[in-house]
């Protein structure tokens, strides 16, 4: 049995990463603002950050930078004619009711029992910006997968599919069979999930993190991000960088304080690579 400021499960990370949503909206700078994200945490996302101290600093400005980029993603999808978001493993997320979407615009959001049935009851008196359905489902089952995906929204024209802090979590066969199942409804255009440099993966396996993400670990280490999804189907059409976010509204990234030290040393060209090293990524399918 795990406390409120463990990691039991994958579904903890969503009060975790809420939590530094929560917080960025109350910043007088904030990149944007959740009003809801403090009522779905509670207490729950600050005692599992507290916890996570040795890597909270860098998710915190890993997941603000990510929904910057990601709220961009689906307006300017949106405005190029999606008329379908179907949010897997939606979490936490509140962009329904935050976001000023277009009142005929569908989204889906999809996640297990438990976070569905909390977020039906925290956010029961507030109305989304557009017509929004959750539904129950644990996205490991394949068979209820494939019939979910048969079955919803039949007549959209443009869906897009958004696995915001999904993909990490999964096996590189987990990735490759959602794929799979994705690739077979031609109504699903585009993919919004991650990306990570693998020059990043080391940062991601220290012993601290192993142990803290032990109930849900990272799994999802491909050989080339993208060459692993282009096999798949999936060809990338646009990335965009937590760094560059950084640099843009001049938040700079957690490190040591004798790394400034090193700064004047660092080749130019060390420098621009590692503004790339993380960030998210619109897959569209490929041309056959």
């Amino acid at each position: 049995m795990t406390n409120d400021a463990e990691i039991g499960n994958v579904s903890d990370t969503s009060f975790w990463v809420a939590y530094y949503r929560a917080k960025e909206s109350e910043r007088a700078d904030a990149m944007f603002r959740d009003p809801y994200a403090k009522r779905l945490v509670g207490d729950r996302g600050k005692k599992i950050s507290d916890a996570m101290a040795a890597t909270s600093r860098y998710a915190e400005w890993s997941v603000v930078s990510r929904t910057v980029i990601i709220d961009r993603f689906i307006e300017q999808q949106i405005a190029a004619g999606v008329d379908v978001v179907i949010n897997l493993g939606a979490g936490l997320d509140t962009r329904p009711y935050r976001m000023n979407l277009p009142a005929n615009l569908e989204w889906i959001e999809v996640d297990y029992p438990n976070i569905i049935a909390h977020k039906n009851e925290v956010l029961k008196n507030e109305l989304p910006n557009c017509k929004l359905t959750r539904f129950e489902l644990d996205l490991a089952l394949a068979a209820r997968r494939q019939a979910f995906f048969a079955s919803i929204v039949p007549n959209a024209k443009n869906v897009l599919i958004l696995t915001e802090g999904v993909i990490p979590y999964l096996t590189e066969k987990q990735v490759a069979d959602l794929s799979k199942d994705l690739l077979a409804q031609p109504r699903f255009k585009h993919w919004v999930t991650e990306y990570f440099h693998p020059k990043a993966y080391k940062y991601l396996k220290t012993s601290v993190r192993d142990l803290k993400m032990k109930n849900a670990p990272f799994q999802f280490y491909p050989e080339h991000w993208f060459g692993f999804f282009k096999k798949l189907g999936w060809g990338e059409k646009e990335t965009r960088f937590s760094g560059e976010i950084a640099l843009e509204f001049k938040r700079k990234p957690p490190m040591p304080a004798w790394v400034k030290f090193l700064l004047p040393l660092i080749p130019q060209r060390v420098k621009d690579e590692s503004v790339k090293m993380v960030g998210y990524v619109i897959f569209e399918r490929s041309a056959k």
